[in-house]
């Protein structure tokens, strides 16, 4: 039995941009969390005004049936139920004037509510 994750296929893996690992990773290491097995667990969740809306959080490392994926250093976990509306979704974390934060970008949404936080697949 491996212990390497699968690699997930490309329409179903997710994408992190150079700012996003960064910035997690600098937020993990505040945490005091080892880099080398944590990561960012990103998931789906009942709620907002579409129906659907983005969760994430550390965790210390996957569960048995995440998809794995590395990009930039960073380790992003993906339960399968996630997977189903979240593959192919790119994270990235945008500085602006007003605000910052990890922003999704999923090609799965066919509608969003108007401040962006809950979507409909």
């Amino acid at each position: 039995m491996s212990t390497e994750p699968a690699q997930p296929s490309d329409e179903t893996a997710i994408e992190v941009t150079p700012d996003a690992a960064e910035e997690a990773l600098a937020l993990l290491s505040g945490e005091g969390l080892d880099t080398d097995v944590a990561g960012l667990r990103l998931f789906v969740q009942q709620g907002g005004c579409a129906g659907l809306s983005y969760g994430m959080r550390f965790d210390t490392e996957p569960e048995d049936d995440d998809m794995v994926v590395e990009h930039h250093g960073l380790r992003v976990f993906v339960d399968p139920a996630s997977k189903n509306y979240i593959g192919g979704s790119r994270l990235d974390y945008e500085r602006g004037l007003q605000a910052a934060g990890f922003h999704v970008e999923n090609p799965n949404v066919v509608s969003e509510c108007g401040c962006g936080e809950s979507f409909r697949t």
